[in-house]
């Protein structure tokens, strides 16, 4: 059965070569888009050279950390920070695919740490970042698996880690049908760092070697709210009314920002006083959002405008990069977005930590265990659409009683389910002889 399947898969180099025809066909098109969306905005065309391994040199010798987007940023935040303290000889250097998540990488590591882009997939852009980096260890989070760059550091020998990686069954699926390219993969220096026990046999359905793929637990978990972040959130909530319901939409997406409106229009039917705080995923994409609102007669101030939150405003538009967390611990109640869309949904455990019950859509592909475990525990509540925002965000304000145990249950969750950090240091130990 194997040679079967063996001799009905394209064979390698054909596989390579299309991949690298579609890499090369694709990337100018994304740098234009890039390009474009970046007019006017000098902060988001800061490193471009980057993309193609251009930019700033790394003291040979390092640690190197990929987290693509904005969320893997945060959830990547302690592991970063257990770095420095473990290894504070090591330069550490930080990647991200995303202006947002370059900026949120910057503002949340200083100086201390090196944040650009990871390049392109392409064979020159990889081998001149690596050239530049020269790590002795790279550090993934979650599933980036990214052909040309793991076989330039096969070559170097450089070992990778994947953290707290986790796949689907629909992506497998999609990654076997490139046979090869995906099996070559996992060579002998790429441990993957799973965050279950079926994780961890997809990946090895995949070609992951059963003796490299511990399970450690998901390290999203062991993030550290900031300190003082109970006593800030307090004193925000003072300022933007203290008496009144506030509730807090973080994270949504295009065509989310409308439902979440009808909800909160529901909602003030039976809590006039009620106050939205509505947090865009994107923040370039809150000067949509402000059009939506005025569209539909809303009264609303932004956060970058410093504007007061007067008795009247019914919503404030949260436009600025890492705030969303101080604004969950000042409501009452959270909904984490790009669940209402067919997005995956994003981080639950923030306002869980904070003790904020938890609404969510019925899309939350991108942590799939994490909501499981939420809802499980009574911390989290699924809706549909609008109208079921609308009740089950009511039907918490109404009751701070059942609101503050949903909380402290989620709060409860976060807490015993710690310590895959520990667990992923432990692994780097064997990995790092020279330190």
């Amino acid at each position: 059965m194997g040679a079967m399947i063996a001799d009905r898969e394209p064979s390698g180099w054909r596989v390579r070569l299309l991949y690298l025809c579609f890499g090369y066909g694709l990337v100018p098109f994304h740098f234009a888009l890039t390009l474009w969306r970046s007019r006017g905005d000098s902060a988001a065309r800061e490193g471009l050279g980057e993309r193609f391994g251009f930019g700033p040199a790394a003291a040979p010798g390092g640690l190197w950390v990929h987290a693509v987007s904005v969320g893997e940023v945060q959830a990547a935040a302690s592991l970063v920070q257990a770095l420095r303290r473990r290894y504070p000889q090591l330069p550490l250097t930080v990647t991200t695919a995303t202006a947002t998540g370059r900026a949120r990488a910057r503002a949340l590591f200083g100086a201390g740490v090196l944040v650009r882009y990871l390049p392109y997939d392409l064979p020159g852009a990889v081998r001149r970042f690596l050239g530049r980096v020269e790590p002795r260890l790279g550090i993934v989070l979650e599933t980036e698996l990214w052909p040309h760059l793991y076989r330039a550091c096969a070559r170097r020998d450089l070992p990778l880690v994947l953290a707290s990686a986790r796949v689907s069954e629909r992506s497998v699926r999609r990654y076997r049908r490139l046979g090869t390219l995906v099996r070559e993969l996992f060579s002998r220096r790429v441990v993957v760092a799973a965050q279950s026990a079926a994780d961890a046999a997809r990946f090895q359905a995949l070609g992951a070697a059963p003796e490299r793929t511990p399970v450690i637990g998901n390290l999203k978990f062991d993030f550290e709210l900031p300190a003082g972040i109970d006593a800030a959130g307090r004193a925000l909530r003072a300022a933007l009314g203290e008496a009144r319901p506030v509730w807090v939409a973080g994270s949504t997406h295009d065509g989310e920002e409308a439902l979440v409106v009808d909800a909160h229009a529901r909602l003030r039917a039976r809590h006039p006083a009620a106050l939205l705080v509505l947090a865009p995923r994107h923040p370039p994409r809150a000067a949509a959002v402000a059009a939506l609102l005025r569209r539909r007669g809303v009264r609303f101030v932004t956060r970058a405008s410093a504007a007061a939150v007067a008795p009247d405003t019914e919503v404030l538009l949260l436009d600025t990069l890492g705030e969303l967390q101080l604004f969950y611990a000042a409501g009452d109640v959270a909904f984490v977005g790009g669940s209402l869309v067919p997005v995956g949904g994003h981080n639950l455990l923030e306002p869980a930590a904070l003790g904020r019950p938890i609404v969510t859509g019925p899309h939350t592909a991108n942590a799939a265990a994490i909501a499981r475990l939420l809802l499980e525990e009574g911390a989290a509540v699924t809706v549909r659409d609008a109208e079921g925002l609308a009740a089950r965000v009511g039907t918490w304000l109404a009751d701070p009683a059942a609101r503050q145990a949903a909380g402290e249950r989620g709060r409860a969750a976060v807490g015993a389910n710690r310590g895959a950090l520990a667990r992923f240091l432990a692994l780097l130990e064997p990995l790092l002889p020279a330190t």
